[in-house]
């Protein structure tokens, strides 16, 4: 059984005069000590779907359709009070901005010891001992005088560490990881990573981890959901999505990677940008900026189609007789 299931997920956003889905039927699993990436550009709804998931959706987002277990338990069949005990201690998350992820009055040990007093049947010095043990683990010297530090008196790295500390204080079995490392410099993001990566592992913990970055997909995660537009446009592991990318979304991500061995070699930019959930085309979302576009894209959206393990939701995928273009 998976550790998470996601199961026709649908979130829609209520204006108005209208309410227009901004998830659209996305179903994805998530195993014990498994890393997912979900990538994508902004607006694809791999916010909202970490959202969902923590069941922090506020009006007007509302969960429309679709259901999320967790264990084989239907998160939303939890009441709030008990979800509230869940939260953090059994499902935790990691924020891109550490500064709104702190709290800018208290001490980075009080923020620590109250999480674990919260979470774990410890005493005060137990928790302060587990506390300094963290801030250990993270990378972070000299952890007892740096529990007296408040947060803006640590670095942007020291800070994000923090919060890796945080979110493992409870032992949880699932971290949701939005865009952990988008608020940090190059040469630190590929640390946080691995350190996020590492202390999961050691733990048996899973993560989901949210990202626009192709190249921190492939330094992160075991499988990759590719989404565009709230919908999936590709699943399957990693690898092989990296070195056979199926639909043509995945393939400009991919191209738009730079290259070490290449380092003058101009960038491929994918033309256009990602539609508003009201302004949405018919058919397949991407057609408008598909360089691969046929006439049945315009108006019919097409299933997800398998090929190898993965699967992508292209027309390109389908048989022959039903497209009268190649198999691809």
């Amino acid at each position: 059984m998976p550790l998470l299931s996601v199961r026709n997920l649908s979130i829609r956003l209520d204006g108005r005069y209208r309410a227009d889905t901004v998830v659209d039927d996305i179903s994805f699993d998530i195993e014990a000590g498994e890393v997912l990436g979900v990538v994508g550009e902004s607006g694809a709804g791999k916010s909202l779907t970490g959202m969902a998931i923590l069941r922090l959706l506020d009006p007007p987002l509302t969960q429309s359709g679709g259901e999320i277990l967790f264990d084989g338990q239907r998160l939303g069949a939890i009441s709030a009070a008990e979800f509230d005990a869940l939260r953090g201690k059994v499902i935790a998350a990691v924020f891109q901005d550490s500064m709104t992820s702190l709290n800018p009055i208290r001490t980075v040990g009080r923020q620590l010891v109250e999480t674990i007093l919260t979470h774990l049947p410890l005493s005060h010095r137990q928790a302060e001992e587990r506390a300094a043990q963290l801030l250990a683990e993270v990378g972070i010297p000299g952890p007892r005088e740096r529990m007296r530090s408040f947060p803006h008196q640590l670095s942007g790295g020291m800070r994000q560490r923090v919060v890796l500390a945080l979110a493992f204080a409870g032992e949880p079995r699932l971290i949701i990881a939005d865009e952990p490392t988008t608020a940090l410099d190059v040469s630190l993001q590929a640390q946080v990573v691995a350190l996020l990566k590492r202390m999961a592992a050691e733990r048996g913990a899973a993560i989901l981890f949210i990202t626009h970055d192709m190249g921190l997909i492939a330094e992160a995660a075991d499988r990759v959901v590719v989404l565009y537009s709230g919908r999936i446009a590709e699943i399957g592991p990693t690898e092989e999505v990296l070195r056979t990318p199926r639909h043509p979304y995945s393939q400009g991500l991919i191209a738009s990677i730079p290259r070490l061995h290449r380092p003058h070699e101009r960038l491929f930019q994918i033309e256009g940008a990602m539609p508003r959930p009201q302004a949405r085309p018919g058919g397949c979302a991407f057609h408008p900026r598909c360089p691969k576009v046929m006439p049945r894209c315009v108006d019919q959206p097409p299933p997800l189609f398998s090929r190898d393990r993965t699967q992508a939701a292209c027309w390109l995928l389908a048989p022959l007789a039903a497209t009268g273009t190649p198999d691809g």
